[in-house]
C-alpha cells in the first residue's frame, strides 16, 4: 500500500497493489483520503509506504527546545548557513542526497512539507508505529525511486503537467509490463498525487522484500527518531522475481 500524504485529505491519495507470482495489479486508488480512511485501508497490508517525513532533525528538536526554554547558548553563529544546515536536514536527507548527486529532499523543518509531517506524526501514532527506521510503515520518497529506476522524476507536478504524466505512465508500463494499472491509469495521468501513491506502493514492496538499504548501525538510533527514507536498491523487475507472493 502507498500513501501520498498531503496536509489536507483532499490532496491525499492511497494506492493498493496486489502481488501474484510474476505479476501485480493496482486494485484500489482512492482520493481524497482522511486519516480514518487510511486507517481502514491499511488493515491487512504487508507493508505500507508513506510519502512524508517521519520526524525532524535531532539538532532542530534540541534547538527549538533550548530556544523555547530560554536556554539557547550565545555564539551559535547562525548567520553562517553551514551552521543552519543541521537544523534543516536529517541524516536520511543527506544519505539520499549522496545517492542523488546532491539533490536533497525538502527540509521538514524549513519548508512547507512540515505541515504534511505534522499530519504524518498523528497518523503514525494512530497506527501504533514506533519504528520510524524500518518498521511496518516506511518513509518513501517517490522522486528518488523514480531516479533509481531510470524513470522521469521531475517536471510532472501540478495540474498543468498532464502531458508529462502521460509520458511517465507510459514509461512505467514499459519498465514494468507485469504491473496492471487496471482502470487507474487515467487517474495517475490526471493527478500527480495519484501517480505518486502508486510509486509509493511499489517502494513499500521493495522494503517488504528487503531491497532497500536499512540505516547503518552507527545512525540507526538517529533514524528511529528522525525517520529513514527507503530508496530501492534494485531494478523494477526484481519486485516480481524475488521471493514472496
Amino acid at each position: 500500500m502507498g500513501v501520498d500524504l498531503a496536509a489536507s485529505p483532499v490532496k491525499t491519495a492511497v494506492a493498493v497493489i496486489e502481488w501474484r507470482s510474476g505479476s501485480a495489479r493496482v486494485t484500489e486508488l482512492v482520493m481524497p483520503a482522511d486519516d480514518a480512511r487510511i486507517h481502514t485501508m491499511v488493515a491487512g497490508a504487508a507493508r505500507v509506504g508513506i510519502d512524508s517525513p517521519f520526524g525532524w532533525p535531532d539538532d532542530f528538536v534540541d534547538f527549538v527546545v533550548a530556544q523555547h526554554r530560554g536556554e539557547l547558548s550565545a555564539g551559535s553563529g547562525l548567520d553562517d548557513v553551514s551552521r543552519r544546515r543541521p537544523l534543516a536536514y536529517r541524516t536520511t536527507d543527506l544519505y539520499v542526497a549522496a545517492l542523488a548527486g546532491g539533490r536533497r529532499p525538502l527540509s521538514v523543518s524549513a519548508d512547507n512539507i512540515a505541515h504534511v509531517a505534522f499530519r504524518c506524526a498523528g497518523l503514525l501514532a494512530d497506527l501504533g508505529i514506533t519504528d520510524r527506521a524500518s518498521g511496518w510503515a516506511i518513509e518513501a520518497y517517490p522522486a528518488a525511486a523514480l531516479r533509481r529506476w531510470g524513470l522521469q522524476s521531475r517536471g510532472y507536478k501540478t495540474a498543468a503537467n498532464v502531458s508529462a504524466r502521460e509520458v511517465m505512465v507510459e514509461q512505467l508500463g514499459q519498465a514494468a509490463p507485469w504491473l496492471d494499472l487496471n482502470s487507474h491509469a487515467d487517474a495517475m495521468i490526471a493527478d500527480d498525487d495519484a501517480f505518486d501513491a502508486v510509486i509509493t506502493a511499489l517502494i513499500a514492496r521493495t522494503a517488504d522484500l528487503g531491497l532497500t538499504p536499512a540505516p547503518p548501525d552507527d545512525v540507526r538510533d538517529t533514524a528511529m527518531r528522525e525517520g529513514w527514507i527507503h530508496v530501492p536498491d534494485c531494478e523494477l523487475d526484481q519486485l516480481v522475481s524475488s521471493a514472496g507472493p
